[in-house]
């Protein structure tokens, strides 16, 4: 299953610094839970109201594992507020079988050897020293790695070629970002989408199925007061209507029947991924 999440920069654009971390600390916790692969920051100049950067500096920093973020990222001023992010916890990948026992973790390499070996530093008492696996190009210096450890005392890790437990981020068009090879069936998640019912999720189960029978989906999400109508300059009524697509296969409302005037970006993040983890 390939699942990829795309938000806006000007995700944050009516909070202070403070407010603005928390709720890309949401962003990101829902991320993790729902085990999207990637998190894409598309531009909105419009509404972005002084935040460049700053959405995908704390998200790209929330998506580092807690024992690699002092030395990938040190002091810097957009994360003076990370203390109030949750804890994501991204559960390890864990191996079966004798050839590929152990948890995968991240790392970072912190020297590259002449001798096709590196040092890295992944959260052990010491940055150990791994030979590069024949066939994977060899990484630089700073670059994360994925290491498979199988034993702490005595160390017994290694080297693989396989992506890291948790989510990538991004920043890229939203229209290449749509149009990416592995983009799936792309949503809209939107009040003026069409509603979801049980049905309706039993039907799109079937429409994002690829043809290994994997899932792939990618999910677009607006910003406060600026919805993904008024980001793609459409019209509501004529995206309720079926007349104006703005790039998506479908917009969908998960939050039908609604309480409140306005389902903030977060909170609209857990039921729509929470509906579609249910598509079989």
């Amino acid at each position: 299953m390939t699942v990829s999440v795309l938000v806006p920069s000007s995700l944050v654009r009516e909070a202070d610094r403070r407010e603005a971390t928390r709720k890309l600390g949401q962003v990101a916790r829902a991320a993790t839970v729902f085990r999207v692969d990637r998190l894409t920051v598309y531009p909105d100049p419009e509404g972005e109201r002084g935040n460049d950067g700053f959405v995908e500096t704390v998200l790209r920093y929330a998506a580092t594992p807690p024992h690699l973020r002092k030395e990938a990222w040190g002091k810097r001023d957009e994360l003076e507020h990370v203390g109030v992010m949750p804890p994501l916890r991204v559960r390890s990948q864990t191996g079966s079988g004798p050839g590929s026992s152990g948890s995968s973790r991240q790392g970072i390499v912190t020297e590259v050897g002449a001798d096709g070996r590196v040092r890295v530093n992944c959260g052990l008492q010491h940055p150990v020293s791994l030979p590069v696996p024949s066939g994977m190009a060899t990484p630089s210096e700073g670059e994360r790695v994925t290491v498979r450890i199988s034993s702490r005392e005595p160390v017994r890790a290694k080297l693989v070629d396989e992506p890291a437990p948790g989510f990538v981020v991004d920043t890229t068009d939203l229209d290449v970002a749509l149009a990416r090879e592995d983009a799936g069936t792309t949503i809209a998640s939107s009040r003026h989408g069409e509603q979801l019912r049980p049905g309706r999720l039993e039907r799109l189960g079937t429409r994002c199925r690829e043809a290994d029978g994997g899932l792939a989906y990618t999910v677009a999400f607006g910003a406060p007061e600026r919805g993904l109508p008024a980001i793609r300059g459409l019209d509501p009524d004529a995206v309720r209507e079926g007349r104006e697509t703005g790039g998506f296969d479908l917009w969908l409302n998960t939050v039908p029947h609604q309480g409140s005037e306005v389902v903030r970006t977060e909170e609209a993040m857990f039921a729509t991924l929470a509906c579609l983890n249910l598509m079989e």
